[in-house]
């Protein structure tokens, strides 16, 4: 009897051992595109490093469809982990990976040793329900076997707060009255808040107010647009006689042979309404179209509305169930109530990307907007920043960069994504009226900070980027600007600068870039890049704060609106950065050698804030009076570290090449603790001689040479 339990003891330590042996093994997996363009390569990222070489002794090779083996170019970037063939020709290919080839193979093993991928000329839309199926189902064993993939999946960094602005900045005026501070002249973004010189309209809450301005001294209703339940809007575009409301809308989504409402999906989609507004006192509702998933941005030019959404199927279904419908659900109220699946043949596969997410790119010509059709096209890939000229179309997704368990904190979670551990894919498409065509793709080190971060001039396309993470001082983070020609191929670059900072503003003016960094003092970088093989930094400037937004101011002359910062000693003896209050700095770029800071204004302290800190559509300007206002919450620094709300409204300044002068306070003092969400002003905008201010439940207007108040609407 002692005898079967010395056995069976050690039987269990045996168990035990093996157990912990199977839980110290790591799972190497590897993440790369199933589709690729012949002229821009193939790539696959592995979770855990290679032998240096591993390609030169076979560990690594690539076969055809036959498995027969195929010559090519293959290389291995300096981490190890991330394999490259630059030129391969068109064809169905299998990569092959031996245990051997992996760095520490004992305590490793591979959760696929084969990856099948096809490179094509050009993206070609899907045939069938298989191909889609089989795209999900090689997403599917990726994401199981790699843990460290992310919740989010590849392409899904967290957006940027902090704005900046474009070289061809919208004047924010159109005539007699204001329009959106647009990043592109000529390409209009949609805004909580439009006018057409005549009426305002709004939004407030889950409504769109219409306000008759034409007499500033008695503001009357004009219409309130009440819209379906669920329904919340989000933005307005105005284009000629139609309002365009968009929103998200959470619902039923009937389709053809479904007849029972417990059969139908509920789906997240966005929702766009289209209103003839020729008697604006009578909005008449046109049309109704919709696409699943959230809006990413949209744009308005030439009376053609584009617009982006994002789409996430749940893929895990797919195990449970057999009839899964994984393409997005689009609506059109033109073709009656119920949705019905995007077609396979407009969903395509963009190069470089294994994500589980549709960017679903639509346009619609609004000259007709009640009967010209919805061109819809869906885009396997993710999408998180997008840029829009008149011509092109730019979405970019973070690309995962493999990361090893030591360069990671003992305590920080792979589960939630860092955008900085990130490089950019840009995928660039032409315009053509409603025609949507994908041109090439490229890829840069570094992640974005946000739209601004990119601009198109004279045919080539630049965009910087933060690379690494700034409290990280065993590995700096460093920014970079780099230079793209038309078809996305890399002409040259300006790398490395501001170690430990990131970008916190960017501006593009012609032949001149201006970024921001900071960590302690901000770093304004003047560089050159007339020559775009050779761009170089001809300037810099360091002064305490930073800008979170830069404003052109002719040529030779910059605005920067940002937070003031000062650096004090903790009481463990390190130098800690303290905000301020909000801050204005005009900078003198004249001698781009020496930019200076010419003037300043900090306005309150500590928790003083600004929607234009975060969204560049929050400046009013009035260029001929050389006006700038925007919406402010005022705080004061009180004894100790506590600080006290002191009003909010809006401030209006005065600021030309000579300096910056406080024109107009029009934050109303307060004695409570916080905001008031409904009174605080969230647009600024001008009709004439006129300044109005827009909340969310109310409307003021004032004289716009003495700022008196003239009336005030409540809603």
């Amino acid at each position: 009897m002692k005898k079967r339990s010395l056995w069976l003891v050690a039987a269990a330590l045996i168990a035990a051992v093996g157990i912990g042996f199977a839980f110290m093994i790591d799972k190497v997996s590897i993440s790369a595109s199933s589709i690729a363009l012949a002229e821009q390569g193939w790539r696959a990222n592995f979770s855990s490093p290679l032998h240096s070489d591993a390609i030169e002794k076979g560990h690594i090779y690539l076969t055809d469809a036959e498995e027969e083996p195929v010559d090519v170019e293959m290389t291995l970037r300096e981490n190890g982990k991330t394999l490259e063939i630059p030129e391969i020709s068109t064809g169905q290919y299998i990569l092959h990976v031996k245990k051997s080839a992996i760095k520490g193979k004992f305590l490793k093993s591979l959760a696929n040793n084969q990856v099948e991928f096809s490179v094509q000329e050009e993206i070609t839309a899907l045939s069938n329900e298989e191909e889609l199926k089989a795209y999900f189902n090689q997403l599917l064993e990726l994401q199981k076997n790699n843990e460290r993939y992310g919740a989010f999946g590849e392409g899904s960094g967290m957006a940027a707060e902090e704005s900046a602005a474009s070289d061809s900045s919208g004047s924010g005026e159109s005539g007699n009255h204001s329009s959106t501070n647009n990043q592109v002249e000529g390409v209009d973004e949609a805004d909580l808040v439009k006018t057409d010189g005549s009426y305002i309209y709004s939004i407030s809450d889950s409504r769109v107010l219409i306000t008759d301005a034409r007499n500033p001294d008695d503001l009357t209703q004009g219409a309130e647009l009440l819209l379906e339940p669920e329904m919340y809007p989000q933005e307005l575009f105005l284009s000629e006689d139609i309002l365009v409301v968009m929103g998200s809308q959470y619902g039923t989504a009937p389709m053809e042979g479904k007849v029972s409402a417990e059969a139908a999906p509920h789906i997240s989609m966005t929702s766009v309404s289209l209103y003839d507004i020729s008697d604006p006192a009578s909005p008449q509702f046109l049309r109704k179209v919709g696409t699943e998933g959230s809006l990413n941005g949209a744009r308005l030019t030439e009376g053609i509305l584009y617009y982006v959404t994002n789409n996430y199927p749940d893929i895990w279904m797919m195990e449970d169930e057999d009839d899964v419908e994984l393409r997005p659900m689009i609506f059109d109220s033109k073709n009656g109530k119920n949705f019905s699946a995007l077609p396979y043949d407009r969903i395509s596969i963009l190069p470089g990307t294994m994500e589980g997410s549709y960017s679903i790119v639509s346009a619609i010509d609004l000259s007709d907007a009640e009967e010209n059709e919805v061109s819809t096209e869906g885009f396997l890939g993710g999408s998180e920043q997008l840029y829009m000229t008149k011509e092109n179309l730019y979405l970019t997704a973070s690309a995962y960069v493999p990361m090893d368990e030591e360069e990671t904190d003992d305590n920080m979670s792979m589960d939630i994504w860092i955008p900085q551990l990130a490089n950019t894919e840009i995928f660039k498409f032409a315009l053509d009226k409603t025609n949507i065509t994908f041109l090439a793709s490229s890829e840069v080190k570094g992640s974005l900070l946000n739209q601004f971060s990119m601009d198109e001039y004279n045919g080539f396309f630049r965009i910087v980027t933060t690379e690494g993470v700034a409290w990280d001082e065993a590995s700096p983070s460093k920014n970079h600007l780099f230079i793209l020609d038309g078809g996305m191929e890399q002409v040259g670059s300006v790398e490395d600068l501001a170690k430990g900072e990131r970008i916190y503003s960017a501006r593009f003016m012609g032949d001149k870039a201006y970024m921001v960094t900071f960590k302690e003092t901000d770093p304004l970088f003047v560089i050159d890049v007339a020559a775009p093989s050779s761009p170089k930094v001809l300037g810099e400037l360091k002064i305490p704060g930073f800008s979170n937004y830069l404003h052109p101011l002719g040529e030779d002359h910059l605005v920067g609106f940002g937070s003031d910062t000062k650096v004090e000693s903790s009481k463990e003896g390190e130098a800690r950065v303290v905000m301020g209050g909000m801050k204005i700095s005009l900078f003198d770029v004249s001698d781009f050698n020496n930019p200076v800071e010419k003037d300043t204004e900090v306005i309150g302290g500590q928790g003083t804030s600004s929607a234009l800190q975060y969204d560049h559509k929050a400046l009013f300007t009035h260029q001929e009076r050389n006006l700038f206002g925007f919406p402010i919450s005022l705080y004061s620094e009180t004894n100790g570290d506590y600080i006290e709300f002191e009003g909010e409204g809006a401030m209006i300044y005065t600021i030309t090449t000579e300096g910056i002068e406080q024109t107009a306070n029009l934050v109303k003092e307060s004695s409570a603790q916080y905001e008031d969400w409904n009174s605080t002003v969230q647009r600024l905008v001008y009709i004439e001689d006129t300044l109005f201010t827009i909340a969310n439940s109310e409307i003021k207007s004032y004289d716009l040479n003495s700022f008196e108040i003239r009336d005030t609407i409540e809603y």
